[in-house]
């Protein structure tokens, strides 16, 4: 049978998705943002955001199904974000979905949203099952062995901050432009990593959970010390105290990486693969040292194009598409959930990000 045709809707923070897939091929993808409704806040507002959804959602739609060239009759499924993230969004794309699968009388298949991320190093680049994943983005940080469509085992994740919502608020509190990574990336060039001494949070403990809640407030001390001693920061100690921070975030994931990978590779995987995804993927000095890490033990390094690292409805399309051929639809009582983790024999983790519920 051809491979089938699927729309895909995210809106569980504040970007406004809507894709067209056909198998891995991704038709159209388009990708409506709201920073500039967010701006003078600081963070994401969910009521804000919320609002924004509801009124992009059909006009993300129609761009998508226009752009893939398709009439919505022509699409063999819907599939939507149903969880985790900003409730309001979240429940914006969950009613539109239920209202197009129902009015085309087609299949409704309901995404969790980590899946879509966890599931995207398939979509582009056909990982076989099992590989090791780390999500890092601005609400989420999990190391998972993804080992089928809804079977997943976390080996470990952040009880705190996630490492992008970190890098937006270091750079707040260094007067750095939003989005935090890129802004503290650029600053650190040519910039003193060791002038500060920053703490590398949960290394003297064992295990793959991560923190850098106490990394940030280091800064917080080490930024008003220096305000205090000489009236001000220079240039200088800006990019300095970006240049520490992000080394501490790099050798923190480095030394978390490789104890994953050891439990991952202690299962001899046929074709041992690791894919990074989210946001923070896109960050040069982290990436580098995955790499080589990586390549140390043999492993394949896998990071999807940025424009599907963060978020976005082609992973969504895609993850729909898995289910389906599992069999695993939707109907009308699919609800959107806060809190959905994918692997629902681990302990929850604690805390909650600015961009959504911790899983």
């Amino acid at each position: 049978m051809p491979d089938p045709l699927i729309l895909g809707l995210e809106s569980s923070c504040d970007d406004t998705a809507a894709a067209v897939l056909r198998g891995r091929e991704i038709l159209s993808s388009v990708v409506m943002g709201q920073t500039e409704l967010h701006a003078a806040f600081g963070g994401v507002v969910p009521e804000i955001a919320a609002r924004a959804h509801a009124e992009k959602l059909d006009l993300a739609v129609e761009e998508a199904v226009s752009r893939a060239g398709v009439a919505l009759a022509d699409l063999d499924a819907v599939a939507v974000t149903a969880g985790p993230g900003l409730i309001g969004g979240v429940l914006s794309g969950v009613m539109l979905a239920k209202g197009l699968a129902t009015g085309l009388g087609k299949p409704l298949l309901g995404v969790n949203h980590l899946a879509g991320h966890a599931l995207t190093p398939r979509l582009t680049d056909g990982l076989a099952y099992p590989y090791l994943m780390l999500l890092v983005s601005g609400g989420h940080c999990q190391f998972l062995i993804a080992r089928g469509p809804q079977e997943f085992t976390r080996l470990g994740g952040t009880i705190d901050d996630a490492p992008g919502e970190a890098f937006d608020k270091t750079a707040r509190l260094l007067g750095l432009p939003q989005p935090g990574g890129p802004s503290v990336e650029e600053a650190s060039k040519e910039a003193d990593e060791k002038r500060f001494a920053f703490p590398r949070p949960l290394l003297d403990r064992p295990g793959c959970d991560l923190s850098f809640s106490g990394l940030k407030t280091a800064l917080l001390r080490t930024r008003d010390k220096l305000v205090a001693e000489q009236g001000g920061l220079h240039e200088t100690d800006r990019a300095d105290l970006c240049a520490g921070f992000q080394a501490a975030v790099r050798d923190v994931l480095r030394e978390k990486t490789r104890r994953a990978l050891a439990l991952y590779l202690a299962e001899s995987p046929a074709a041992p693969a690791f894919a990074i995804a989210g946001g923070v993927a896109a960050n040069k000095a982290i990436r580098a040292v995955l790499e080589t890490l990586c390549a140390e033990d043999g492993v394949r390094f896998t990071a999807p194009p940025l424009a599907l690292c963060t978020d976005n409805a082609a992973m969504i399309a895609y993850a729909g598409s898995e289910l389906l051929a599992a069999g695993e639809t939707a109907d009308m009582t699919l609800a959107a959930r806060p809190r959905w983790p994918l692997d629902r024999a681990a302990a929850p983790l604690l805390g909650s990000g600015k961009k959504g519920a911790k899983a």
